[in-house]
């Protein structure tokens, strides 16, 4: 039963919430592993849905939910290492609000139905909201507040855009199931101007979510708060989920014949997120506000290359994969970091190389990978969205998006050299490197390297099934 990628981690979270520690730990590590297996059996066809009519197997859900387990099973390796290194006001229900949170994106990846998603994205807000406020800090709460007050306000817009192209189906009398699946089928006989209406909410709705400017204002604040293996699924996980949300919207206007007009709408607020991230990223005086702008940035690209359509919608899919891989591992590298140093601040945390090597070498690697350079994925994803815009004549943009990127490589590196090379008064680590809290890292940069080089046919054949219903391929 494809339901059971859902259940087993909302099981898991609600009963590790009452179990000691140690056993909690043991019930995320497992739990981790079988979600991983159930969600490879389901991208093999093997699970079939109990209620179809809610959730449903789609290429680009296969792909969000396999890039999320595939994370979640590094990042848990990284938790449970860390969490006996740190003081957390409750382990408990850290463990379970995580797998709650799993279980929550796990239901938007295979949601259908329009509402049943939009429910999934609100619960993805409730079950990360306390892993946010978990060190009970004056600056965490306020980073809480801002995270639930900001997308919830998204939300709601997001349901308001429900409504309206559930009204473009009643306004042409059609009487279909409000899945995506079925109005996809009679895209063509739905009223165009509410079904702009609708994509315009679910683009700003999602969007909050999604972190893309001008509505990201919770993403920095929300990324540095966190405790990092949380961090790591915020950005590496969440964004994805949100995104699927504007996706499936923009998959409706396409197969309704005004794919134009959603398309216009991404590349803009694509270009836009690039720059916002690219002037705020100059400034940044702490590594973990410096990596959720890069996020920012990151999900401008997505955005931009989805919007281009063609060949750049191949690319923005690559995109998606690799920053998850890349940017997980940024953020675990941090939380070392912050263990080594004791502090979120970048001028504190000078001589990274020979105080921290293991984790030094980490994250250099991360920041050469999320920069564009090869061998890491994103330099294939990022020229492929850049020749693909090209191609669609649209010079202007991606002359805009070429600055930007290279702003952000300009800001990114300066804030990273001062932080792996510049003079430290620190003789030794407050807590020092170990295996289970370097290796995740490695292993998400090795993942991005391979896909890179070696990209499977079954996956690849997943990723062009997912562009084929916005008019994207490889020649386009």
């Amino acid at each position: 039963m494809l339901e059971f990628i859902i259940l087993l981690p909302l099981l898991a979270g609600i009963v590790a919430m009452f179990l000691p520690v140690k056993v909690g730990r043991g019930i995320l590590m497992v739990t981790a592993l079988l979600h991983l297996i159930l969600s490879l059996s389901g991208w093999l066809g093997k699970l079939a849905p109990a209620l179809p009519g809610y959730f449903s197997v789609t290429p680009e859900g296969l792909l969000v939910l396999l890039v999320t387990s595939f994370i979640f099973f590094l990042i848990s390796i990284y938790a449970v290492s860390y969490m006996s290194v740190t003081k957390l006001s409750s382990e408990p229900l850290y463990i379970g609000c995580t797998l709650l949170f799993l279980a929550s994106m796990s239901m938007v990846t295979l949601a259908d139905h329009i509402v049943v998603l939009w429910i999934a994205v609100e619960a993805t807000t409730l079950m990360s909201a306390p892993l946010i406020f978990l060190h009970r800090s004056k600056s965490a709460l306020e980073a809480t507040w801002k995270y639930v007050m900001i997308c919830s306000v998204g939300i709601a817009l997001a349901l308001l855009g429900c409504f309206f192209v559930v009204l473009s189906m009643n306004i042409a009398n059609l009487h279909v199931p409000i899945t995506f699946s079925s109005l996809g089928l009679v895209a063509t006989r739905l009223d165009p101007v509410w079904l702009k209406a609708g994509f315009i909410f679910l683009v700003i709705g999602y969007g909050t979510k999604m972190g893309l400017a001008p509505m990201h204002t919770w993403l920095p604040d929300a990324h540095s708060e966190a405790p990092s293996p949380a961090s790591a699924l915020l950005s590496g996980a969440l964004l994805n989920c949100a995104f699927l949300g504007v996706y499936r919207g923009h998959q409706l206007l396409y197969q309704a014949g005004i794919g134009d007009f959603s398309s216009s709408i991404l590349i803009g607020f694509g270009l836009l997120s690039m720059l916002i991230a690219a002037i705020f990223i100059f400034n940044q005086t702490g590594y973990k506000r410096m990596l959720a702008y890069s996020s920012i940035e990151n999900m401008g690209i997505i955005a931009f290359g989805v919007g281009i359509g063609g060949m750049a919608t191949y690319g923005a899919m690559l995109h998606l994969i690799h920053h998850s891989l890349i940017k997980s591992s940024l953020f675990l590298s941090s939380g070392n970091i912050l263990l080594g140093y004791g502090t979120k601040l970048i001028n504190k945390t000078g001589n990274m190389v020979n105080l921290l090597p293991r984790t030094c070498t980490a994250f250099f690697a991360g920041f050469v990978g999320i920069s564009g350079f090869p061998p890491f994925g994103i330099f294939v994803s990022e020229l492929l969205i850049i020749i693909g815009a090209f191609k669609q004549g649209r010079n202007i943009s991606v002359s805009i998006f070429i600055i930007a990127l290279i702003l952000i490589f300009v800001g990114v590196s300066r804030l990273v050299m001062k932080m792996s090379f510049a003079p430290n008064d620190m003789s030794k680590p407050l807590i020092s490197e170990n295996l289970a809290r370097t290796l995740p890292s490695y292993a998400l940069l090795l993942a991005s390297i391979t896909l890179c080089i070696w990209l499977p046919e079954s996956l690849y054949q997943t990723i062009l099934s997912a562009i084929a219903t916005i008019g994207g391929g490889v020649h386009g």
